[in-house]
């Protein structure tokens, strides 16, 4: 009888130990879950990109250490308003024309899918200048007054769509196939362009993705004879070309010659200022020779839209105009075609586009519609007379 008493006497002292040690450990855990749920951060705009995305003084470790993950919704109190913000790392984890709070190298920055978040949410709105610069000026308050305030708005609510789309690539030569590929360079060989008629690719004079030189040397390449520059003006071109490493010749020879219509537009294409550059450039390719080229900086959301645009004017049937836009994330991000990633980036990107710009609803069947006839109408509605749509399809044949 003793020694079971004693075998029960140690038994429940085991118990014990064990409970003091899981509630030790839900101790040391609870803190930071509550700190996950109820921190809350306050932040100033230290800048205000090209594209109108607010790049604020409070650094992504500061979220991270509260407890805040990559596919958290954040409650983002921005100029009076309360907005549900998926947090993220890259512009394509959220649909176009949505929120997201994206981790750039450590900055956070809030911005808007293929958006302009500044004019959209009355922060400031931009002066563009004659020469295609431009100044943000405050709507109200001073900008770097404006406050904002984050904390948590749904613990991973945003954690499996965050999942599907969550890209990574590198600058690195080596990791391509191709130099086509590393430079996101192509023809774009939809129904109605004739061969080597137009190119789209990464940007051939800004050297920051490493791909500049390697862009260059496939438009020399190509013979291409005149260039739509979406993403720089005349300026930028030539502090370019004076920088130690510039290595793009070919480029800088065609912009000297006026080969090179420089447009610096923004990302969000229902703009007036983005209509209003789209008509200056393409008026521009309808005086000059091909082959074309068009590029912006990494050539995939402004050249997109553009390649989009002209090969649906020029008899481009849906799956066409899909496929050479998603040819650029397979390009980059190596994602395989059909794959969940592949569909959840086509629906948020291309097909949301093509939707807005024919006025469709979520229903619409994309492969039904007349994108010539869309095209057209939306060309006329920017300014373009019929012939100079005409004048460009003549020269695209």
């Amino acid at each position: 009888m003793k020694n079971k008493r004693t075998i029960n006497t140690i038994s429940i002292l085991l118990i014990l130990l064990l409970l003091a040690v899981s509630c030790a450990k839900r101790e040391q855990v609870s803190p930071i879950a509550e700190a996950s749920i109820e921190s809350s951060f306050d932040a100033k705009i230290s800048e205000i990109q090209k594209y109108g995305n607010l790049v604020l003084n409070l650094k992504s470790k500061t979220l991270k250490n509260a407890g805040f993950e990559y596919g958290d919704i954040l409650k983002v109190d921005v100029n009076g308003q309360s907005l549900n913000i998926p947090f993220g790392t890259n512009f394509s984890d959220v649909d176009a024309g949505s929120l997201v709070c994206k981790d750039d190298k450590g900055k956070l920055i809030i911005a808007i899918n293929m958006g302009d978040f500044a004019t959209t949410h009355k922060i400031a709105t931009k002066e563009v200048r004659p020469n295609k610069s431009f100044v943000w000026k405050a709507v109200s308050a001073p900008i770097r007054e404006t406050k904002i305030t984050i904390s948590m708005g749904t613990k991973a609510g945003y954690k499996e769509e965050y999942d599907v789309r969550n890209l990574s690539r590198t600058n690195n030569r080596s990791d391509y196939s191709s130099d086509e590929v590393f430079a996101n360079f192509r023809p774009i060989t939809t129904s109605g362009i004739g061969k080597n008629k137009i190119y789209r690719s990464s940007s051939p004079i800004n050297p920051e993705l490493g791909r500049a030189s390697y862009a260059d040397a496939l438009v020399k390449k190509a013979n291409i004879k005149s260039i739509l520059n979406l993403a720089d003006d005349k300026a930028k071109v030539e502090k370019f070309h004076s920088d130690s490493s510039f290595n793009s010749p070919y480029y800088y020879s065609l912009f000297k010659k006026g080969g090179v219509k420089t447009l610096n537009l923004g990302i969000d294409y229902n703009a007036p200022e983005f209509k209003r550059g789209l008509k200056e450039g393409l008026e521009f390719l309808s005086k000059v020779p091909t082959p074309y080229l068009i590029h912006c900086t990494e050539g995939k959301d402004r050249a997109g839209f553009v390649s989009a645009l002209l090969s649906a004017l020029m008899g481009a049937k849906y799956d066409e105009i899909a496929n050479d836009y998603m040819q650029t994330y397979i390009n980059y991000y190596k994602i395989e075609k059909d794959s969940p990633s592949y569909n959840a980036l086509k629906k948020s990107n291309i097909d949301k586009i093509l939707r807005n710009f024919a006025s469709l609803s979520d229903e619409a069947n994309l492969n039904e519609v007349d994108w010539s006839g869309v095209a057209t109408t939306y060309l006329r509605s920017i300014g373009l007379s019929d012939k100079v749509i005409n004048k460009l399809k003549s020269n695209l044949r």
